[in-house]
């Protein structure tokens, strides 16, 4: 087997898999760490008038999950980040609408009440609900507060999550 200069073993035997996500299955991670992406794409397109700065926000949401307190939102930002397919900005599978974000929503907080720790579950859940929270706010001819429509859009997600 052949080392590094460091004297360490080559970083093709290494896994990108962070740790977290081993404790779930393929087709849970992938669940988990879309959802985020998701959440961007159907905010920032569901009213016509939001442009790039929404886009703009939403990753920049997504990206502060770095600085999170829980291993799961930092393997999940990793893993978005590590994905060199392009999916990290845009999601497999388009979702059609609000509706169907909401289903995958409530998908993810059934798995998390299942499989995670709850301090990491209960994070991961305000860390989704944040980033469509920044991406409702970025609109720049809205000085002031969300408005009403997203107010009850955010109110859904956040039940979906089961943060309401």
């Amino acid at each position: 087997m052949s080392h590094s200069v460091a004297g360490e073993p080559p970083v093709t035997g290494r896994h990108a898999v962070p740790l977290t996500a081993a404790a779930y299955s393929a087709a849970e991670w992938d669940l988990l760490s879309s959802l985020p992406s998701w959440t961007v794409v159907v905010t920032a397109t569901q009213v016509p008038v939001r442009g790039v700065a929404a886009g703009l926000a939403g990753l920049d949401a997504v990206a502060a999950g770095r600085s999170f307190d829980s291993d799961l939102v930092r393997a999940v930002v990793a893993t978005i980040y590590a994905r060199h397919d392009g999916s990290a900005s845009a999601p497999r599978g388009r979702l059609a609408d609000d509706a169907e974000l909401l289903a995958v929503a409530r998908a993810v907080a059934r798995l998390l009440e299942r499989r995670a720790d709850p301090a990491d579950s209960a994070a991961y859940r305000q860390w989704v609900q944040s980033v469509a929270a920044r991406v409702c706010r970025a609109e720049p001819s809205r000085g002031g507060p969300v408005a009403r429509s997203d107010r009850r859009f955010l109110d859904r997600l956040g039940n979906a999550l089961g943060l309401g």
